[in-house]
């Protein structure tokens, strides 16, 4: 399947908002894999396919976790994060992704996860900082952005965990792992 081809079939996954929001992870992917030195092809295509199943019922994307031997601690957290695993495995299975760096990105744009790769940050950071994002503290995420993949990403993830603990919801455990991942890794 070409590009164009992926494109489409992605578009009709989801709503027009959502695929305004991918067309500008692509843009913001390619931005920051060029500036940070990543695969800017590989960055497209994981931006292309990173929210795939968003849009499917949530029955569907618990089913392919359940089924498919893909973290099963996904079930017992926010249904938002189910997305990003169920898309990896279609992204295998159905389109025939098989570079597993492209994958990941998808896999872990949502939770992150510890030793992210950079195309994995790029992914992450862009799915943020996209320029259709308007939240609280979007304009500094980009600002940091312009010097610091670690530390634009690691006020991504600060933003998140205070916007679910606002909510009285669970936090994924591997989010907060990814926190302190990025914490030591701007340290060092």
């Amino acid at each position: 399947m070409n590009r164009e081809q992926l494109i489409a079939a992605v578009k009709e996954q989801m709503p027009e908002k959502r695929w305004l929001h991918t067309l500008g992870v692509m843009e913001t992917s390619v931005q920051l894999a060029n500036r940070y030195g990543a695969d800017p092809v590989k960055a497209d295509l994981a931006a292309i396919l990173h929210d795939y199943c968003k849009y499917w019922p949530v029955q569907e994307q618990a089913k392919i976790i359940r089924e498919n031997d893909l973290p099963q601690d996904l079930l017992d957290y926010d249904k938002e994060l189910w997305h990003s695993h169920a898309g990896a495995f279609i992204a295998r299975t159905q389109f025939g992704i098989d570079d597993e760096e492209v994958l990941d990105a998808i896999r872990y744009h949502t939770s992150g996860r510890e030793n992210m790769t950079l195309l994995d940050k790029v992914v992450c950071l862009a799915d943020y900082m996209e320029p259709g994002r308007d939240f609280p503290g979007v304009h500094n995420i980009r600002e940091i952005a312009e010097h610091s993949l670690e530390k634009a990403l690691l006020a991504g993830f600060d933003t998140t965990i205070s916007f679910l603990v606002s909510k009285g919801k669970r936090i994924y455990p591997l989010t907060i792992m990814t926190r302190n991942y990025l914490i030591k890794q701007i340290q060092e």
